[in-house]
């Protein structure tokens, strides 16, 4: 069952993103990448108050640099729409699994990312959680 609304164009959308922001972290990058996505909709706290849409979530201004380049606006590829079912299904994974922030700097993640501490790393993309204090409902939405 969903745990945000999403029409076929938000699957596809969402698998676009996906593709760009994390192909080269495989799979489990991906889904990891979908969760934070899915965690800015329904947390509704931070950066990320009022969003209520996949594409509310992906155009959100300098929320995904992925936006800015022509790979994201190619066609959405059926292996990615079903690694976004997957995460709009409410599949969470660690360290992904509360995290509302990821970059993917040239060296060794900082301890804070948006004030908000360091989870853990995977491949290249380090993942940060909210504090309960900034982001209680983060917590609270599963």
């Amino acid at each position: 069952m969903a745990v945000v609304k999403a029409t076929e164009a938000h699957i596809d959308l969402l698998a676009r993103l996906l593709r760009a922001e994390g192909e080269g972290e495989g799979v489990q990058g991906m889904l990891l990448i979908g969760n934070v996505g899915i965690n800015r909709i329904r947390a509704n706290c931070s950066d990320f108050k009022g969003l209520r849409t996949i594409p509310n979530m992906i155009y959100q201004p300098h929320a995904f640099e992925a936006v800015t380049h022509g790979y994201f606006y190619q066609r959405a590829r059926e292996s990615e729409k079903r690694l976004a079912r997957r995460v709009i299904n409410g599949e969470r994974f660690w360290p992904a699994r509360f995290s509302l922030w990821y970059f993917r700097p040239p060296g060794e993640c900082p301890p804070t990312w948006y004030n908000q501490p360091f989870v853990a790393r995977y491949k290249l993309h380090c993942f940060y959680e909210p504090t309960a204090e900034e982001c209680e409902n983060v917590y609270n939405t599963f």
